[in-house]
């Protein structure tokens, strides 16, 4: 299954949930995509001592999943891409929405 996320949100918790279901997803030989927007694009900073955001992201990467933050979104923060969330587009965005089989947002 082609797995699209789209995550809006800044709170640690969800952001969490959301990243544990992909690389959940992605372990299991899912194609998975995230897609940061909004306030999404603020997930690198949300880490807690219960919610190890980044610890999630970076499993989502080894499981084969991929990441990518708005641009847009990112500007308006005066944020840039990182190796980690790279800078993306609402093409990309489209792209992601288009060639999956399930989009879930958060």
């Amino acid at each position: 299954m082609k797995l699209g996320i789209v995550i809006s949100v800044a709170d640690a918790e969800t952001v969490w949930n959301a990243l544990r279901l992909a690389t959940f997803a992605a372990q299991r030989k899912d194609e998975v995509a995230v897609f940061l927007l909004g306030k999404g694009v603020e997930c690198e900073g949300l880490n807690t001592a219960q919610f190890n955001v980044t610890g999630q992201m970076l499993g989502l990467i080894d499981a084969g999943g991929s990441i990518l933050a708005c641009g847009t979104c990112l500007k308006l923060r005066q944020q840039e891409g990182s190796e980690l969330c790279p800078l993306s587009t609402m093409n990309d965005l489209y792209d992601l929405v288009c060639d999956s089989d399930r989009v879930l947002t958060f």
